[in-house]
Parts: C-alpha cells; structure tokens; sequence
C-alpha cells in the first residue's frame, strides 16, 4: 500500500480511505456483518484512513467502526470524523451547531462511541454560519493540547474560511468532493490548500456511484439520498450516463474498470490527495483497491480532461437547498 502525507502538518495516511457513511445512512439499509466484513478486508488490504461522522445513522456509524476494530489490532489506523449536523429523531436535518461547547460535547460522544482516548482528524461538516470559524477551531485547538484530538480538519469551506481557520491552528487537510465530473475546487480551493501546505481527502470520486459504471437508467427508481440530486434526475441523467461511455471506452483501453479510472484520475491529481471510497461491500472494496494498480499515461490524462472538462456533468453535485449551506460553494461552478 502506497502513503501519502496529509499536508505539512498532518498525519500520514494509506494512498486510499475508507469512507464509511453507507454502513449506517443515506445509501438504503446495509449489511451489519458485511459492514465489518469490508473494514475488515480494507485494514488487511492496508488501508489505515476510516472516514466517518458522528451523525451518520446519529452515531450508529462510529459504534459499527468501534465493533469492526475490537477484535483487531488497530494501532496504525486512522479516524476522520465530521461533527455538527443537527439531527431529528426521523432523520430529518436541523442545521448546524460549531459553537465552541457545542465542539467539545460531540467530541466527548465520538470519544465514548468510537472507544478511543484521541480522534485523529476532527472537523466541523459544514460551516456554522452563526458561528466565527475562529471560534470552532479555537475551541478545537484546545481539544488538540489536552490530547483529546491529533490534527484538525475542514470540510467543504472556501479559500476564505481555510485562511482564517489556518491562522488559529494549523489545518491538516480539507474534505471536499473532486472527481471527473466534480473539479470546482480547482479553480480557487486547491490552489489555495496546497499554497498552505493542506492536504485533501477527496470523497465523492465516483460522484455517488454516477460514474462507477454500474449505475444505469434503470436504477433511477431506487429510493435513496440520490433520488434528490440533480445528476440523477431526467434529461441530466441521460447526459452524465454519456459521459461514462466515454469514461468506459477509455478504461477499457487501459484494461480496469470505469470505478478504478476515475478513482485513479483522481489520486493522480497530487501526491497531496487521498481519495476516499465508500465501499460497503468487499466486492466493490477490491475492485476500489485496484485502482492502485492503474497507472495513467500522459496520454489517457488527456483523453480524460478531454472527455471531461470542468463543467461537464449536467446538473449541481446537491440540490440547491443543501448547497446554499456549503461554504466552498461561494465561488465554486462545478
């Protein structure tokens, strides 16, 4: 397994993570035991990055990521969590909350769930608008000099918030969807994030499945937290399937599957970018870990901007409602 160092002051990662969020929530139910299975699989593979949120399932994703590691030897592995999405008991959203007593209390549940004494990346989900970023990394800082917390994270926040968050406390990386049909970040984010010496841990590489190469028009009836995004919907559906026939062609030329192409793009992009993949099953886990294998020419890097150029995807990455609470959306176009 390759590593990759997550900016200047961050921790040293696998060159691929583990997203966790589709063992407890959004993706439709999921298989207990096929859950660990996968995490399981993902350590021996060497995978030692497990990204989760403590509102996953409302903490039911950090206790299953507590089960997968009590019955292995876990010293080297790494968890990512995201704090501050406010949580009905139906599921629904209620906001967010980074207030610093807000930081410390959900940092004290993610401690007792998970089981752990420190969590090794800790960041806010979203940007609290209510709330001086200052605050929240200032209260997370604190958190970092008792040894509750080893590095502090970002999530989805522009150039703006990274600068003010980084002159409180030095920032270990900033979670952000890139993918194919996902680049907004490179217009501004990414720029900026490397001008700081922050790393990124990429989720959505596979932009919810939409360019994995299994999704199809036939599946649009499948009732998930995707039947509400644009990319999925009607005439935009159409469109971005097209564009995995290109994507499809061109991984065929290479001899992997669409899913690893993209994954591979993406790790490709900088030595400073660890995807993430949400793998809930181990079949979808080794063909994800293949992707360590592709190794893209300069020639096939062409052929990919050329089929993908920013913009490309027909529809937003979100609906407007949740990207008018995305702070990495002021500037961002694709």
């Amino acid at each position: 397994m390759e590593h990759r160092k997550l900016g200047k002051s961050g921790p040293t990662t696998s060159a691929i993570g583990l997203g966790t969020m589709g063992m407890s929530d959004f993706y439709g139910p999921a298989d207990r035991s096929e859950s660990i299975a996968t995490i399981h699989a993902a350590l021996d593979a060497g995978i030692t990055l497990l990204d989760t949120g403590d509102f996953y399932g409302m903490g039911h994703n950090e206790m299953l990521i507590r089960e997968a590691l009590s019955s292995r030897k876990h010293d080297k592995v790494q968890i990512s969590v995201k704090f501050g999405a406010l949580r009905e008991v139906e599921r629904n959203w209620n906001g967010y909350d980074s207030r610093p007593a807000a930081v410390k209390n959900f940092l004290a549940y993610s401690l007792q769930r998970l089981g752990v004494e420190a969590i090794d990346i800790y960041r806010p989900a979203r940007l609290d608008p209510d709330v001086p970023i200052e605050e929240t990394v200032g209260a997370m800082a604190e958190m970092v000099k008792k040894g509750h917390l080893k590095h502090i994270g970002l999530s989805e926040v522009g150039s703006e918030t990274i600068r003010r968050a980084h002159a409180v406390h030095p920032i270990a990386d900033l979670q952000i969807e890139y993918s194919l049909v996902s680049r907004g970040i490179e217009s501004d984010i990414l720029k900026t994030c490397r001008e700081l010496g922050i790393g990124i841990t990429a989720y959505g590489v596979l932009s919810r499945g939409l360019i994995s190469g299994h999704w199809s028009k036939d599946r649009a009836n499948v009732r998930d937290f995707r039947s509400n995004s644009p990319r999925f919907q009607g005439e935009n559906l159409d469109k971005n399937l097209a564009l995995v026939d290109s994507l499809r062609a061109i991984a065929d030329e290479i001899g992997a599957t669409p899913a690893q192409v993209a994954i591979a793009w993406v790790a490709a992009q900088g030595a400073d970018i660890v995807p993430l993949v949400g793998a809930r099953r181990r079949e979808r886990l080794t063909e994800a870990l293949g992707a360590l294998e592709v190794k893209l020419t300069n020639a096939h890097l062409a052929a990919l901007s050329k089929a993908f150029p920013p913009g490309a995807a027909a529809g937003n990455r979100y609906p407007d409602a949740q990207l008018a609470h995305m702070d990495s959306e002021k500037r961002a176009t694709a």
